[in-house]
């Protein structure tokens, strides 16, 4: 049931969904809602943070394609100045590569439009300033896409909270250890300060830390996938101008233009990623996940594994030849809560009261952020489609974990379990 707009909400986890659900539901006339996390947002290492992500309409799910069309329109007015439309080339390496293909006839099923690339070299007639080695590489581009700075999205949907009215706690009185239940309800969270919080409704937008509090593994874990970035000369920013965003859809890696002010060049890879073996107790119970450190930040000592840096920089090759030596400012593994097929789970919890999951980002939720809270809103007050509800759904536990290959759109090696050195050295 749906609780009186009078009574306390708690929502765990101050991240894109976090966060838009706490404005959105203040917004429908929700009066006591307090967002709890360990860091204050943007927190150092959440997915919806950093200096940019990817904004595209680029899905082969129909469905998301529609919601990032919709989202795109919030980001070219209400967070226009977070917004930076460069466009968006979607490559590969062999002559056919099927997300691309779905993709490309989503987009013009919903009246987008995009260019072919039979040859990728048919981008320099639009963007002389790429440097890539395209050769080999066929696609297509979509104008309407670029990226957004990230963190300062996140802020700024953070400020939009505060003067909501809408509580904010981070350090110990904000960080979660575990839920606070009676019976079959869970009626509150106890915190790492020693005390607790009451409320009539949680709601757990806790993404990659999930499995930590709730056991989800059959719907959700967590993969970290690297990230690198080098600094450039404001002269050698100035030489990519112009730029489209770019991803090669056979390895994975994609590239974003220089951060203006900063000239920082940011490589990724969207791929299977690293699984980080940890034990964890849930209600008397020892269970085995993968999921990122919880006492310390996770983008704090910069490391990779070394066959993920050797990725990385195989990109850094391809997209920026020039720059190929140039050292690493900084590396870190962004933490992904990856899904059977890349949905999210915005449902309440089949078999616990009071319980409210919004969660599994899957690498690209934070495209949505302008439009995301009204959907998980939707979804919480019962008003949301059948077909988004049972897209959504957190079904009960069935078996052992499944595979988590998202939707489709992921490359690169298979997931690899940290080795014990490795884990030793996040």
């Amino acid at each position: 049931m749906v609780p009186s707009k009078s009574d306390p909400i708690l929502i765990v986890g101050a991240g894109v969904f976090g966060l838009s659900t706490a404005l959105e539901l203040k917004q429908r006339g929700y009066e006591d809602i307090t967002v709890l996390d360990r860091y204050t947002p943007p927190a150092v290492d959440g997915s919806s943070v950093d200096i940019s992500r990817i904004i595209r309409i680029d899905y082969a799910d129909p469905v998301y394609c529609k919601m990032a069309r919709e989202a795109y329109q919030g980001w070219t007015t209400e967070y226009k100045d977070q917004y930076f439309e460069s466009g968006f080339a979607l490559l590969s390496e062999t002559p056919r590569n099927d997300w691309i293909e779905k993709s490309r006839n989503t987009v013009l099923e919903i009246g987008g439009k995009v260019e072919d690339l039979k040859d990728a070299t048919q981008l320099l007639k639009s963007y002389p300033n790429i440097q890539a080695k395209l050769s080999g590489l066929s696609g297509y581009l979509n104008r309407l896409g670029g990226w957004a700075d990230a963190a300062g999205s996140i802020q700024k949907l953070a400020s939009k909270c505060s003067v909501e009215g809408i509580s904010i706690v981070s350090g110990p009185r904000g960080t979660v250890v575990s839920l606070k239940k009676e019976g079959s309800r869970v009626v509150g969270v106890n915190l790492l300060s020693g005390g607790y919080l009451l409320a009539s409704q949680i709601i757990l937008s806790t993404g990659a830390w999930t499995n930590r509090l709730l056991d989800v593994a059959h719907a959700a874990s967590s993969s970290g996938q690297p990230v690198g970035f080098i600094q450039l000369t404001t002269e050698e920013a100035r030489s990519l101008d112009s730029t489209p965003v770019m991803i090669n859809m056979s390895s994975g890696v994609f590239c974003f233009p220089p951060t203006p002010g900063s000239n920082i060049l940011k490589l990724a890879r969207h791929g299977y990623g690293y699984a980080n073996e940890v034990t964890v107790q849930t209600d008397g119970s020892d269970r085995t996940i993968s999921t990122p450190k919880f006492e310390s930040s996770n983008a704090q000592t910069g490391f990779l594994p070394e066959d993920a840096d050797e990725d990385l920089r195989a990109g850094l090759r391809q997209f920026f030849p020039k720059f190929a030596n140039r050292p690493w400012i900084n590396r870190r593994l962004c933490w992904y809560t990856d899904t059977p097929k890349g949905d999210f789970i915005i449902d309440q919890h089949p078999t616990l009261q009071g319980l409210f999951v919004a969660t599994g980002g899957a690498g690209h939720g934070f495209k949505f952020l302008p439009v995301l809270g009204k959907y998980i809103a939707d979804c919480f007050e019962d008003k949301a489609s059948e077909e988004l509800r049972k897209k959504w759904r957190l079904d009960a536990p069935v078996g052992g974990a499944g595979a988590m290959k998202g939707d489709g759109s992921r490359a690169g090696p298979p997931l690899r379990w940290l080795t014990n050195v490795e884990k030793a050295k996040l």
